[in-house]
């Protein structure tokens, strides 16, 4: 049933779209507050006016609220905007001006960024089946307008002046940044505790973890390994799971990013990841695959990670040839008055045969359909013999029985971080490739880009997980650390 749940993907989009419509329609008042409340005050820097063909001189400004920590202000006459000048052609909205004029801390204004989190706030809500990384990865592949945003707009709303700067974003969305102002937009509404992530949810990590074990080609049977890590770690429960913006430490889980980091916890768990135990382990599945064609095959390390190793770096190099092709002009060409449309138009038209003409040059290759948005990024069958399923492959070669429960051969395990900073230090540890082994940053690189997520936020996940199951082993580092200081005195 939880399959079925996980692969019934066409109702998602539609959420979304939903929840962007309530989105609008609460900025809309949202803005009208502000604007009545705080008659003098705005925390808006300028924008950009890079969206239009023609600019408008008295409103052409720099930077960009698309980068959450690059705000630049940049000085404004602060005088009173006569009717006349708000009205103008190229004023914009009557409160679109005034609007982006206004100052006052705490005052969390509707940006295209906020926009976006505040729809993953109501997806949040009704607990639909997406995750934070998919809804940005639905932006990325184009089915959730964001970037120029404005040409989705219906004919009558024109966008003129200073709105243009509101929708005028030149980087993509990331995901700390949108996490952050998903819990900054739902302390400023003072919203109240959420459903409950319960174990029939989508995000609880036991589901989670069952569809990122599909996503990269794992075995079934690591399902209930990662089971085990949840109910030992205590991650699963509904309290921990779910989001409460009015708590003392009001903080949404990263369900995603979790469910990854148990998963890489499990892989450790069985293969150690050390560049050693985990090729002697393959040698063993495969010497048993050969003698024994016709049973179960044993789950093959080194066969896994060629056919994933090859999948990726393709998928990766799709990925950055698209973001080098985007085109972050606008598709709808903006103009100012009725006689600079039929220029304006003209002159895109153009743009346009010009970019053809090149792409057929430069690329013979034909333009692919855009399609349709999936939970899942790659797809794996049985009996594909170019690329191998190892869903059915079984973990006999790495357990063994103990009584009557089933225990992993390898009895090691290396911490992520061996050492935390204190309490008082926002930054939990730091991640250098060169300092861990080849396997272990192949398992991270692969889950990062997966997410779209630094490589260095999925190593703290990991390493907070580890905390959590190895406190003894935390416990044990602490006390031989204050032996060794007190020696010294």
């Amino acid at each position: 049933m939880e399959l079925a749940k996980i692969q019934s993907r066409n109702s998602q989009v539609g959420s979304v779209k939903r929840s962007q419509h309530c989105a609008g329609v609460i900025i809309d008042v949202f803005i009208g507050v502000v604007l009545e409340d705080n008659p003098s005050h705005s925390d808006w820097d300028s924008e950009p006016d890079l969206l239009s063909d023609f600019s408008c001189p008295s409103f052409v400004e720099s930077g960009t609220d698309s980068q959450p920590d690059g705000h630049t202000p940049k000085p404004f006459p602060i005088s009173k905007v006569s009717q006349s000048e708000t009205a103008s052609i190229c004023s914009g909205s009557l409160d679109g001006v005034e609007y982006s004029l206004r100052k006052e801390k705490g005052i969390v204004k509707m940006t295209m960024p906020r926009t976006l989190a505040f729809c993953y706030l109501s997806l949040l809500w009704q607990r639909e089946t997406i995750t934070l990384s998919d809804l940005l990865r639905f932006v990325e592949e184009g089915h959730i307008p964001y970037i120029n945003a404005f040409q989705h707009f219906p004919e009558e709303m024109k966008l003129y002046g200073r709105d243009k700067g509101i929708f005028a974003i030149e980087s993509w969305p990331t995901y700390e940044d949108i996490y952050k102002k998903v819990i900054e937009i739902a302390k400023f509404l003072d919203l109240p505790r959420f459903p409950d992530i319960t174990e029939d949810s989508y995000l609880h990590p036991n589901i989670l973890c069952m569809k990122y074990l599909m996503e990269v080609n794992l075995p079934d049977e690591m399902n209930d390994l990662t089971c085990q890590v949840v109910k030992m770690t205590g991650i699963g429960e509904v309290d921990f799971l779910t989001f409460d913006p009015i708590a003392k430490m009001a903080k949404t889980v990263k369900y995603d990013v979790q469910a990854v980091a148990v998963i890489v916890v499990v892989l450790k768990l069985l293969f150690l990841l050390d560049d050693s135990l985990e090729w002697t382990l393959s040698n063993i599945a495969e010497k048993y695959n050969e003698k024994n064609k016709e049973d179960k095959p044993w789950f093959d390390f080194r066969k896994w990670y060629q056919v994933m190793k090859k999948s990726i770096d393709e998928k990766k190099q799709k990925w950055e040839e698209a973001r080098a092709k985007y085109l972050w002009k606008s598709e709808k060409p903006l103009y100012h008055s009725s006689i600079d449309r039929a220029v304006v138009y003209k002159r895109r038209e153009m743009v346009v045969s010009l970019q053809k003409q090149f792409s057929a040059l430069v690329d013979s290759t034909p333009t692919v359909d855009k399609k349709s948005p999936s939970s899942f990024q790659f797809n794996w069958t049985e009996g594909d013999s170019a690329r191998t399923c190892f869903h059915g492959h079984g973990l006999q070669g790495i357990l063994k029985k103990k009584g009557q429960s089933l225990t992993t051969k390898n009895s090691l395990y290396w911490l992520s971080t061996q050492k935390f900073c204190r309490s008082y230090c926002k930054h939990v540890t730091t991640y250098e490739e060169s300092n861990f082994s080849l396997s272990y940053q192949f398992i991270i690189n692969l889950f990062s880009f997966l997410l779209r997520i630094k490589t260095s936020s999925l190593h703290e996940e990991v390493s907070l997980i580890e905390k959590i199951l190895f406190k003894r082993k935390y416990g044990k580092t602490k006390k031989k650390s204050r032996s060794r200081k007190g020696r010294k005195y």
